[in-house]
């Protein structure tokens, strides 16, 4: 998909400031005190969803990701994909003023989400516990590197810094040479704990008629998602090596090159598939009949003899042949993609999983949320400029052409 030209209009830089009705999240206000990925990806969601989101962002820059690059429609990669849908509220919290507005914004809102350094939220009064204190039907969230009351929790944290402290890197790579995940996965997954508990606590306060508190750590998003590789080496005593593209606790699992200079991924869940890779694709009785095969554990064991014969096959034909012939042997399989490979992958093109997105100096082309609802399409609207609907939202709190201006003079916005 290549990045359109087109300029954007007036209607579609206010649309972020339109509630989007028939979408189960219209009429909800969302503040979000955020920056990098794992606070405006929640809020993003909350977005696409039908709320109306406003992030703020300080006037000297606005959130840190906006200039990491321009490759996307001029602006970040980072920030085009975590901020649509928003408007942004360029606001100087420090000065009195700004954190006279940023109160006024909160008296009205029923989301507040905030990821600032360690202990910047707290010193301002707008922790979860503060914020909802004030505005008992505010559900107001927290999310940190390390959470309140551990021997980290002063330690700025980002996904890397959390996913190497949390052994997460130990686990990816190859023996020996640990390795972060390309993804930033902590990061995405806190903010969908966020995102969830948010939705959550929306739910309960229909019942209640009160807001909540309520933090996310990211390490501990991170030892939760070690479950598997913590409840080994706390039953064995043995930290597994990491396996590439494959799976320690799996074998044979893994990526096998093929006679074009492909790569074909395949592998077994279970003895029964291994039974039919090895008699129907690999033409090998002989290991099928193996008893010390027979087992996964055994194989894991074992995988170089496994891994060597499936190379020795996926060598002698093409990625489609291996493809074939493990689909009719009815045995999981995929290629080896590139990123490119994806932006231009069928099965996105297909089922029409692309959306025009505009932006402040044109628009480009978004993946839909993955989920698909029968009544509503998520409503991806427009990315901000910083601080692009700063006049209209203090206007909307009842500040004063006259006011606005002196604001914008003091530096306040």
């Amino acid at each position: 998909m290549t990045e359109g030209t087109s300029t954007t209009q007036a209607t579609d830089a206010s649309a972020a400031a339109q509630p989007a009705t028939g979408r189960p999240l219209a009429g909800l206000l969302v503040v979000g005190l955020e920056q990098a990925v794992s606070a405006p990806f929640a809020t993003r969601h909350l977005a696409d969803l039908g709320a109306r989101v406003i992030k703020i962002e300080n006037p000297r820059g606005g959130d840190m990701t906006r200039h990491y690059d321009s490759a996307q429609a001029g602006m970040a990669a980072h920030f085009v994909w975590c901020n649509r849908g928003k408007e942004s509220l360029s606001l100087n919290i420090a000065d009195p003023r700004g954190a006279e507005a940023l109160e006024r914004l909160l008296a009205r809102a029923d989301v507040l989400v905030q990821n600032l350094a360690p202990g910047a939220a707290a010193r301002r009064g707008l922790d979860a516990a503060s914020a909802v204190a004030r505005h008992p039907r505010l559900v107001a969230v927290d999310i940190s590197g390390y959470g309140e009351g551990g021997p980290l929790s002063h330690k700025r944290a980002y996904d890397l810094l959390v996913q190497a402290e949390g052994g997460s890197c130990a686990v990816t790579g190859g023996p020996g040479q640990p390795a972060k995940p390309g993804i930033p996965v902590i990061d995405l997954a806190t903010g969908m704990y966020a995102l969830s508990w948010i939705l959550a606590a929306i739910h309960a306060r229909h019942t209640t008629g009160r807001g909540d508190a309520i933090s996310v750590s990211m390490f501990d998003v991170v030892a939760e998602w070690m479950g598997y590789s913590v409840n080994y080496t706390m039953g064995t005593g043995i930290e597994q090596e990491p396996a590439w593209v494959g799976s320690p606790a799996v074998s044979p699992y893994g990526a096998y090159p093929t006679a074009d200079g492909q790569t074909v991924v395949l592998g077994t869940t279970n003895d029964g598939e291994w039974q039919r890779l090895a008699r129907n694709v690999l033409n090998r009785p002989d290991l099928a009949d193996d008893p010390t095969l027979a087992h996964n554990a055994d194989r894991v064991r074992d995988r170089a003899r496994c891994d060597a014969a499936i190379a020795g096959w996926t060598r002698a034909v093409t990625l489609k042949e291996a493809q074939d012939i493990l689909d009719e042997a009815g045995l999981g399989n995929a290629r080896l993609n590139g990123v490119k490979d994806l932006i231009d992958h069928p099965q996105l093109a297909v089922r029409d999983r692309w959306r025009e997105v505009s932006t402040p100096h044109g628009s480009f082309q978004a993946v839909l949320p993955p989920p698909v609802a029968a009544g509503w399409t998520p409503a991806m609207t427009h990315v901000p400029a910083l601080g692009e609907h700063t006049d209209a939202v203090l206007a909307e709190l009842g500040y004063s052409p006259n006011e606005i201006a002196t604001y914008h003079a003091d530096g306040v916005v």
